[in-house]
């Protein structure tokens, strides 16, 4: 019996050494595909750096925040938002990007906010990354890859507030007509859309971000999955 229960406890033993190398390997490729976003504040006032995952906090003129996102995170976006205002236990309102009158934001915020759209190890382990208009506008943004060999990124710094038309203005931004007009033309509820001339006035002065829903083909940049990234607040 002896050799037979020393085999079968070598045997065990052998196992759990493998399944603890497999995962040991496996938490170091998470880890190394993980995304580091620097998201700074060069605006000449403060903003609430938001992030969904990630929350949120008070960014005042310089200041930087360091957000770790694991990797395969989708459907993620980081924006600013202006106006706040919040009480000792982190419950308030922002004139624009609010989450839910939160610092800590568990959910997207409200239009208009300029946003940093990602999506991380996708097809052909890419980030897919993009700057969205699609809620409109409220500060000018760059959104860019800091390292990996990737250099192509994306900037919106026109005065979208200043010249925004008078049907999409909204206190401390610039709206969308699809939040305005709330039709399939602006939506693209249906699935078939296509420019219109207010999106075309997003495009015109910010040529690489989302005008419009279907705006893919200009407007959805990539980069190696593992590399990190920056978001600048008036750049």
């Amino acid at each position: 019996m002896l050799p037979s229960l020393f085999l079968h406890t070598n045997t065990t033993l052998l196992k759990m050494s493998l399944m603890l190398r497999f995962a040991i390997a496996l938490c170091f490729t998470s880890a190394a595909y993980a995304a580091r976003f620097d998201i700074t504040n060069r605006c000449g006032y403060p903003v609430w750096a938001a992030a969904v995952p990630g929350g949120g906090r008070r960014l005042n003129s310089g200041q930087t925040w360091a957000l770790d996102v694991a990797a395969g995170t989708k459907g993620a976006r980081i924006w600013a938002r202006t106006g706040c205002s919040f009480d000792a236990s982190g419950r308030g309102r922002c004139q624009t990007g609010d989450c839910g009158g939160l610092v800590e934001c568990k959910a997207y915020g409200a239009p208009p906010n300029t946003l940093a759209e990602y999506a991380l190890n996708q097809f052909n382990n890419l980030d897919f990354f993009d700057i969205s208009l699609v809620d409109g506008f409220n500060v000018p943004m760059d959104f860019s890859p800091t390292s990996n060999g990737c250099t192509r990124g994306i900037r919106c710094t026109a005065d979208i507030n200043g010249q925004c038309p008078s049907e999409l203005r909204a206190p401390g931004g610039c709206n969308n007509p699809c939040t305005v007009f709330k039709t399939d033309q602006y939506c693209c509820n249906s699935g078939s859309c296509g420019p219109t001339t207010f999106s075309k006035f997003f495009k015109d002065r910010c040529p690489d971000a989302y005008s419009y829903p279907k705006d893919d083909a200009t407007s959805t940049f990539t980069c190696n999955g593992g590399t990190n990234y920056r978001v600048i607040f008036c750049p």
